[in-house]
């Protein structure tokens, strides 16, 4: 076996699975990464001379990401399905993305949880008091507050916090892919 990983995506300059990254340009190191699995599949005996031959001229005459991409789609999984292998191949910038997606929802959560609880409380007083009594609710407003500053102000802890876990993650599913389902 060669020295291209199995799941290349990560090894290109950008993922040419990502719309926003198929109209880069492609690099040397890019195109060198589909000869690499070019040269597997070919080794392993999954493409003829001709196809290889073929599919080497295109990935060398490629001009973006995109380009690229189709040349190897039937070599490599593009995607995975099934428990454990959404993070098999993600790239460094996808498990960023995932981690930055955790601590929006945590600010998301933290701003609805004050404001659900703040319009509750509030109007529960209101009604039963009229207004004129100890407006209590302010003490559990305050204490289902607190959580929003937190989040904000601890986003760069947050975010790497989740980043280190979907690593973890990621390398644990690496380990147990062997090619057949995990037992359940």
């Amino acid at each position: 076996m060669s020295s291209a990983s199995p799941v290349p995506w990560g090894d290109f300059s950008q993922d040419p699975r990502r719309p926003d990254s198929a109209g880069m340009r492609a690099s040397d190191r890019d195109r060198d990464v589909v000869h690499g699995v070019l040269a597997e599949g070919f080794a392993d005996g999954r493409l003829s001379r001709d196809e290889y031959d073929e599919r080497s001229a295109t990935a060398s005459a490629a001009k973006t990401l995109g380009d690229l991409r189709p040349i190897i789609a039937d070599l490599v999984p593009v995607t995975f399905t099934g428990p454990g292998h959404g993070l098999l191949g993600a790239t460094a910038d996808e498990l960023d993305h995932q981690a930055l997606r955790r601590w929006e929802r945590q600010r998301t959560e933290a701003i609805n949880g004050l404001l659900f609880i703040g319009v509750i409380t509030w109007v529960i007083w209101a009604v039963s008091s009229g207004g004129h009594s100890f407006p209590w609710p302010i003490i559990p407003t305050l204490f289902v507050g607190l959580r929003v500053p937190q989040v904000l102000m601890n986003k760069k802890e947050i975010v790497a916090r989740e980043r280190e876990r979907l690593e973890r993650k990621q390398r644990k599913a690496l380990e147990h892919d062997d090619g057949e389902p995990e037992p359940d």
